[in-house]
């Protein structure tokens, strides 16, 4: 009996991922790149976690942090790193596997850097068909936003409990509600806690600025934590707040509805990218059937739209 793509791919390792996320670039309406897109969105496992934040906040210390911390209590992590681009080859530029510090031969955790090139909003192109296949391979999948201030609202759409990292001493409490990015956030940290006052006063903005929005009883309250990823201070309460909102996101159709939103909007957004805003005129409303994948939907439509322009 043939194994499904999705299992094939599980039993190859990091090599398979590796070269399995290579074929999304390459051939991203193949047959077999659709066929295991499509095994993966109807087989998500993970709890995905994106990071968001101003540049030099600490994110990529913190997510190293979390890492360790999950990785030692046995769970396995993906992440998708979202770095700035190089002018020269259009790759990422940082390149956050020499970052983040992994043990490259843990086949428990998987670091994908991708460059965001001219995509704005924090994320790559390929940043959510790469997360829904590590959504069906490990326990967490973590999403570190590019860092380019306030316009990385885009992680909101395709994580399922977002972490703003804000900076002692820097005003992104003020900068983030003028742009509207503290409204995405389920969890807030105070990065670099060891300053002292000046965390305890960028903390104390934080909780001012959320306190302004309007929440129903039965909503998420969003904490504001003082962290330390260098001293580990504060891990074990950001890991506690992550399981919280997970098991808040499970009560009731939290978390599915949820998820078939974010599948909806991703849909839209790849006909709005590959043929702007006459595509989505002509396609018309645009709906999609619960648990269908919006992978092999938008490859249909591609396929129409590109026939009606022939």
């Amino acid at each position: 009996m043939t194994a499904s793509p999705l299992t094939a791919l599980a039993r190859g390792g990091k090599p398979a991922l590796a070269a399995a996320l290579a074929r999304l670039e390459q051939a991203p309406e193949a047959e077999a790149t659709l066929a295991l897109l499509d095994a993966a969105y109807g087989s998500p496992r993970a709890h995905v976690v994106g990071v968001t934040g101003p540049p030099g906040v600490g994110k990529s210390t913190l997510i190293g942090a979390l890492i360790g911390a999950w990785r030692r209590a046995g769970e396995t992590v993906g992440v998708v790193a979202v770095d700035p681009s190089s002018r020269v080859s259009g790759g990422a530029l940082l390149g956050d596997r020499t970052r983040l510090r992994t043990d490259p031969e843990d086949e428990g955790v998987f670091v994908r850097s991708m460059a965001a090139r001219d995509k704005l909003g924090g994320l790559a192109a390929l940043t959510v068909s790469a997360m829904v296949l590590m959504r069906a391979l490990y326990d967490k999948v973590i999403i570190e936003t590019v860092g380019v201030g306030q316009s990385e609202t885009d992680v909101a759409g395709t994580a399922d409990t977002v972490v703003l990292c804000l900076q002692p001493g820097s005003g992104d409490s003020l900068q983030f509600m003028k742009a509207g990015i503290v409204e995405i956030p389920h969890i807030a940290v105070v990065t670099k806690s060891d300053l002292g006052e000046p965390a305890e006063r960028a903390r104390n903005d934080a909780l001012g600025v959320l306190g302004l929005a309007e929440h129903d009883a039965d909503d998420w309250q969003v904490p504001v934590l003082l962290l330390s990823s260098l001293r580990r201070d504060g891990i074990d309460q950001l890991m506690e707040a992550v399981a919280r909102h997970w098991r808040w996101l499970g009560d009731s159709d939290r978390l599915a509805s949820a998820r078939r939103a974010q599948a909806a909007h991703w849909l839209i957004e790849g006909v709005r990218e590959a043929f702007g805003r006459d595509g989505l005129r002509r396609v018309g409303a645009l709906t999609l059937p619960g648990g269908a994948s919006p992978f092999r939907a938008a490859a249909d439509l591609a396929m129409k739209l590109r026939g009606a322009q022939s």
